[in-house]
């Protein structure tokens, strides 16, 4: 009998929690599920990761606006993942920002992510029926920019490589308060399918050298003092660093992917074995490091086929 993905199992609705940060700031968590931010500027509000349908993103617009009736007029991307990325119509933005890497993976990669991505996490995808179809940018920035929301200073970097090659982060100067999409977790396992994991500690520090006072990570809890934030970027960076060696000495001893996988699982496990979504992200994590210390310098495109075929030679 086929083993199924540890998500597919993972049907318990989470508790949604609307935080807010600072002044006009608020950070939609629920439990390890995908988190959104929002910032209410003087005239606008911006959003930062969709939900992954429209109808689910219903439930944000709804919380923004017991708060706020100034309109939605920006969406940012912080990368191109389908959870993050396919509620977007639901907000009717004007504007919809991406980086150019991002962009670059939309093309590439974006109809298979979408297909990959709604097999693994069903429950995430309630609704799916109400996707319109990918999410496309219109307005693509390499490495920075600035909007004013007002008097509200919002700046939009990608500070490198990551979760993925096209990672960003929207930071409020003034207010020290950072949205880190998917570059740190707090107690939720990184997904690394698609990363680049000898850059990701370094892009790590780039955030740290802004001193966040309050970050929203890609899931879990927002972390609401700098001591809090640190932790975050501890335990992510510790995480990225400790599965790579694994996986990269497992490689350099020419062991087979199944027995790095149940090393690595092994090595990992006491510390980091009770954080969201573990069990499901291990294998995905462990083939790309694979990859990334022997042939692939380059994440590989997932599809669904791939996904099955990946969880049976490892978890079967």
């Amino acid at each position: 009998m086929e083993k199924r993905f540890a998500s597919q199992a993972d049907l318990e609705e989470k508790k949604i929690s609307f935080v807010k940060l600072g002044a006009g700031a608020y950070a939609y968590t629920a439990e390890g599920d995908p988190n959104t931010g929002i910032v209410i500027g003087d005239d606008s509000v911006m959003v930062i990761d969709t939900q992954a349908t429209p109808v689910m993103a219903q439930d944000v617009i709804r919380r923004i606006r017991e708060v706020t009736d100034k309109p939605i007029k920006y969406v940012v991307l912080s990368h191109y993942h389908a959870v993050r990325v396919l509620g977007a119509s639901a907000y009717h933005a004007e504007h919809i920002i991406a980086s150019q890497g991002t962009w670059d993976l939309i093309v590439e990669r974006g109809e298979a992510d979408m297909k990959s991505e709604i097999e693994r996490f069903p429950r995430l995808f309630r609704s799916v029926e109400s996707i319109p179809g990918l999410t496309w940018p219109n307005i693509v920035f390499s490495h920075e920019m600035t909007l004013w929301m007002g008097k509200l200073e919002v700046r939009i970097m990608h500070l490198g490589r990551g979760h993925t090659k096209g990672d960003t982060v929207v930071w409020l100067p003034k207010e020290k308060i950072l949205f880190s999409g998917d570059l740190v977790e707090s107690a939720a396992t990184p997904y690394t399918g698609d990363a680049y994991l000898q850059d990701w500690p370094k892009t790590l520090e780039r955030i740290r050298a802004l001193k966040p006072e309050r970050l929203v990570p890609g899931r879990g809890d927002a972390l609401m003092n700098p001591g809090q934030a640190e932790e975050g970027l501890q335990d992510t960076q510790a995480f990225v660093t400790r599965m790579f060696e694994s996986v990269l000495k497992g490689a350099e001893a020419g062991k087979p992917l199944q027995a790095i996988y149940r090393e690595t699982y092994e090595t990992l496990k006491p510390q980091f074995g009770h954080w969201v979504i573990f069990d499901h992200c291990l294998p995905f994590d462990v083939s790309r490091a694979y990859d990334e210390a022997t042939a692939h310098p380059d994440p590989r495109i997932w599809t669904a086929q791939r996904d099955k075929e990946l969880w049976q030679a490892l978890e079967g």
